[in-house]
């Protein structure tokens, strides 16, 4: 762990308060006509996802947090937590489903992602951007449906259920945002 200059604070940088690592999402110069100059920060928290806003002098230091992102594979689950492998070294961790979130029905074996390290312990899993997957169930398309506005339920080989429109039908391959868990495309291969 390092300190920086207020001035060298940039969008993504990893910084510590309160024994608590951050990434910063955005950096304001300040300068009002009257009084010294300072940084309005947008922080958020890498454990729990609330954001902060703090206020910093010009030229005060500030605490980098040691803080690596790894891309990984997942593997499997083993009921209590999600192993992942490490891609270059193909060592293996356990990963608490507390730390998995949300984002644990939309993991399929071998998917890569990236995991962050925060003092060797993982504390956030990033899945890709898009991922397809098969849809194991959703009610059938009615004959002249074809409105791709119109969105219905469906249910994806994960568990996961999404909303898709309506002209796509059980084992279709679809593109999903995991970010939003919003539908993109249907997959024509």
């Amino acid at each position: 762990m390092g300190t920086i200059n207020t001035s060298d604070l940039k969008n993504g940088i990893k910084l510590l308060f309160n024994n608590e690592p951050y990434v910063c999402l955005n950096v304001d110069f300040v300068k009002p006509g009257k009084g010294a100059a300072f940084y309005k920060i947008r922080v958020q928290n890498l454990k729990t996802g609330n954001v902060l806003e703090k206020t910093l002098r010009s030229g005060e230091k500030v605490e980098t947090a040691d803080v690596v992102d790894i891309d990984m594979e997942y593997l499997y689950s083993d009921g209590s937590s999600y192993v992942f492998m490490d891609s270059k070294s193909y060592d293996q961790i356990n990963i608490p489903t507390t730390v998995v979130g949300t984002d644990a029905d939309l993991l399929v074996e071998n998917m890569a992602c990236v995991v962050t390290l925060w003092n060797n312990e993982a504390i956030a899993v990033k899945l890709p951007n898009n991922y397809t997957y098969e849809i194991t169930y959703t009610e059938p398309a009615v004959k002249g449906d074809t409105q791709s506005r119109v969105m219905k339920e469906a249910q994806l080989e994960t568990g996961a259920t999404i909303q898709v429109p309506t002209f796509v039908d059980i084992k279709d391959r679809v593109t999903i945002d995991c970010r939003t868990r919003s539908y993109i495309g249907r997959d024509k291969s």
